[in-house]
């Protein structure tokens, strides 16, 4: 049981008695333990949040929570944390594990404990994370996750990196070693093609946004056909900036494939990740850029241009003799060829001889037995024909000329009912026809006095008249435009 504070540390919570001096409880009137109990759980709660940093001890885990101590050379403090928060941080495997270095964030709790459980203190830890370059590992490990569930390190990877470039872009630092180990590099593979070079700075706080910034520059103005980005070695403090967010999403978005040459062969960065093709070192780079050795396959192509030319002449040399054999192949076969023809022509001609002979024999013998051949017989079927085809012009003649003379009578019987009912001859039997001035006849009265100025149509002209009114000279255009002069009657009443 609490009944005061001990002399060499004050009291942390504020007790009525001056610095270092304890309460004075009433002597009749004592604090239940349990009341004491749950005034310190407030009071501790009531102090603020706090990062500590320590070594991992006596580490635990229930269904619900995670125990462990963080000790150093001066103390230590129990912690706690749920566990469903700590499995919520998604921390690499290894990152929390006893004679690690962590630092969490978190304030002090007070358990009460009861009359079957123990009272106990603890650090009620809200975050967690490695220490120092723990962090970073931590860091670049979630980074590491983020980017392989978004497909980015397999980008570059699928882009075709050339055998043997022309330009290469290479980012580096312009007084680093790494700039001359690369140009040593390429020089003993025998390159001898152009450099575009991007320099930056490779290790600051500025060096990733200057890195990102000099990669897009080279890779929309620079034309080459890979880019090489290099630096020495160092630990991941120093190389952090190849592991910039920003500078790796860069990379992993180009269409121009990029080599990594950062560090050395147990340094590995984000940009290793996702870059083409990661080199272990910037020597390394220059196999990897240029992937073949120039040097070594010109003296390939050399050895391979002798070893062509001595089995190209050896070949003809070889193909002479079979060759001019072949040639005179093609002259024995025409001549075998011309003489079996020729042979071929006397025997076509001997049997047709003897056909013509033979058939001018039958013939000879046929008549004399006074049998026609089918010949014969022939000709006399097509003189009988050619005595018929004499008489059939004048039959022709004869039926078109009787079929004209119809066609005639009958055109002439059509033409006198046409001319029977033609208005010229009954106007020539003293009639007239009466019509408005456009040539509209008028059959009925009425008709006649509407329209007023008529024309009376007989058989040899026409003349114009007013029905009704008196006399008048008046200037009218016809339909087809043109005037003529009217002569009217007005200012008579409609007779009707």
């Amino acid at each position: 049981m609490l009944a005061g504070v001990n002399e060499e540390h004050p009291d942390p919570f504020g007790s009525a008695g001056g610095e270092g001096t304890p309460a004075s409880p009433k002597a009749d009137a004592p604090t239940p333990v349990g009341e004491y109990a749950q005034q310190l759980k407030r009071d501790l709660r009531r102090l603020p949040a706090a990062t500590i940093t320590g070594e991992v001890t006596n580490l635990s885990q229930s269904r619900v929570q995670i125990y462990f101590e963080l000790r150093d050379e001066r103390g230590g403090v129990q912690g706690t944390m749920w566990k469903r928060e700590f499995d919520a941080l998604n921390l690499p495997e290894g990152a929390v594990k006893v004679g690690a270095q962590i630092v969490a964030t978190g304030a002090p709790d007070y358990y009460e404990g009861g009359r079957n459980a123990s009272p106990s203190f603890s650090f009620r830890a809200a975050d967690i994370r490695p220490s120092g370059e723990g962090d970073l590992i931590a860091r670049l490990a979630q980074l590491r996750k983020q980017f392989k569930a978004e497909g980015l390190t397999r980008r570059q990877k699928d882009l075709y990196l050339p055998v043997l470039p022309r330009r290469i872009g290479v980012i580096t630092a312009e007084g680093g070693a790494a700039r001359q180990d690369l140009l040593v590099g390429l020089e003993r593979r025998g390159w001898k093609g152009e450099i575009v070079w991007g320099f930056a700075p490779v290790q600051d706080r500025k060096a990733a946004p200057l890195i990102t910034r000099t990669l897009g520059d080279m890779a929309a103005f620079g034309e080459v056909e890979a880019i090489v980005v290099c630096r020495g070695g160092g630990s991941l403090t120093d190389l952090w900036a190849f592991c910039d967010e920003d500078l790796c999403r860069r990379v992993a978005t180009l269409a121009i494939p990029v080599v990594s040459a950062v560090g050395h062969e147990r340094d590995v960065t984000l940009l290793d990740d996702v870059a083409a093709v990661r080199a272990s070192t910037p020597t390394h780079a220059a196999d990897a850029v240029i992937r073949i050795d120039v040097t070594e396959a010109k003296n390939q192509m050399a050895r391979a241009a002798g070893l062509l030319g001595r089995a190209g002449r050896g070949a003809v040399t070889s193909r002479v003799g079979p060759l001019a054999a072949m040639a005179a192949g093609p002259g024995r076969a025409i001549r075998a060829e011309r003489v079996r023809l020729n042979q071929k022509t006397r025997e076509v001609r001997a049997s047709a001889d003897r056909g013509i002979e033979n058939r001018t024999l039958a013939t000879k013998g046929t008549l004399e037995k006074g049998v026609l051949p089918a010949s014969s017989r022939a000709l006399l079927r097509i003189g009988e024909d050619m005595r018929l085809n004499v008489a059939r012009p004048r039959d022709l003649a004869a039926k078109v000329t009787s079929r004209l003379e119809t066609a005639q009578r009958k055109l002439q019987g059509e033409q006198v009912a046409l001319r029977a009912h033609d208005p010229q001859r009954t106007l020539e039997r003293g009639y007239a026809r009466v019509e408005d001035l456009a040539g509209e006849p008028l059959v009925t009265a009425r008709a006649a006095r509407g329209a007023g100025d008529v024309r009376i149509r007989f058989a040899d002209d026409s003349v114009d008249a007013v029905v009704g009114g008196s006399r008048r000279r008046r200037r009218r255009k016809n339909d087809e435009g043109q005037e003529f002069e009217q002569i009217s009657m007005e200012g008579l009443e409609d007779s009707e």
